[in-house]
């Protein structure tokens, strides 16, 4: 009984500290990955949680686990947006709520703008959401063709291409304009209609030609 004692004591702190490293890590590594994708590495994760980078590593050891724990969660959200579409009495209402609700996700984090697009990293969990979300995005494609207002020639793994086409726009317009990748999405969006028909109003205004110099001379640096 002496001896359980102190070890009780100390054992109950080290789980609440190894808990709130956990959250720390955690917390920076979806700040890290959203600014930079698939580049972060757990020494970034590290250096921004302010702590050791072994005690990351004890935890996370290597960039597959720590993809697998971020971002699992955040594909099968995507997975429950595409069931809510699903539930539209419009189905091509549905199909455009459901593209503009990812991309605008898709287009605030990078690093899930790279799970989306890429299978570098993700082998377990992340690949299951995967698959759980390819046969909803199948049938919301496939209903919204069967109305006639999405055009017959769209497959479903066109998408991917659509994300990461919003995910460079928004890369390249987000040091000067942060909004401006809805422009070209909006464009696109008409161009998938089955039907015609007036084209739809444009979120945002062109960019100036000084905006236009801005985002150039970021690009590359």
């Amino acid at each position: 009984m002496i001896r359980d004692t102190p070890r009780t004591a100390t054992t109950r702190p080290l789980r609440r500290d190894a808990e709130l490293n956990r959250q720390r890590m955690i917390a920076a590594a979806r700040e890290v990955f959203r600014e930079r994708g698939f580049e972060t590495t757990l020494d970034d994760v590290a250096a921004r949680a302010g702590l050791g980078v072994g005690t990351v590593y004890r935890r996370f050891p290597n960039k597959e686990h720590l993809v697998d724990a971020m971002f699992a969660e955040r594909l099968d959200g995507i997975g429950e947006l595409a069931h809510a579409a699903l539930e539209r009495d419009d189905a091509w209402q549905g199909f455009v709520d459901f593209l503009w609700q990812a991309a605008e996700l898709i287009a605030e984090d990078r690093g899930l703008h790279d799970v989306m697009v890429s299978k570098a990293f993700g082998h377990q969990r992340v690949a299951e959401a995967r698959d759980r979300l390819i046969p909803v995005v199948q049938e919301l494609v496939q209903r919204a063709q069967r109305s006639g207002c999405l055009r017959a020639d769209f497959e479903p793994q066109d998408m991917v291409v659509l994300f990461k086409m919003i995910g460079a726009a928004a890369q390249y317009t987000h040091p000067v304009s942060p909004d401006l990748w809805k422009r070209y999405f909006a464009l696109v969006l008409d161009s998938l209609r089955g039907r015609p028909g007036p084209p739809s109003p444009l979120p945002l205004k062109a960019p100036e030609i000084e905006l236009l110099d801005d985002a150039m001379n970021h690009w590359c640096k």
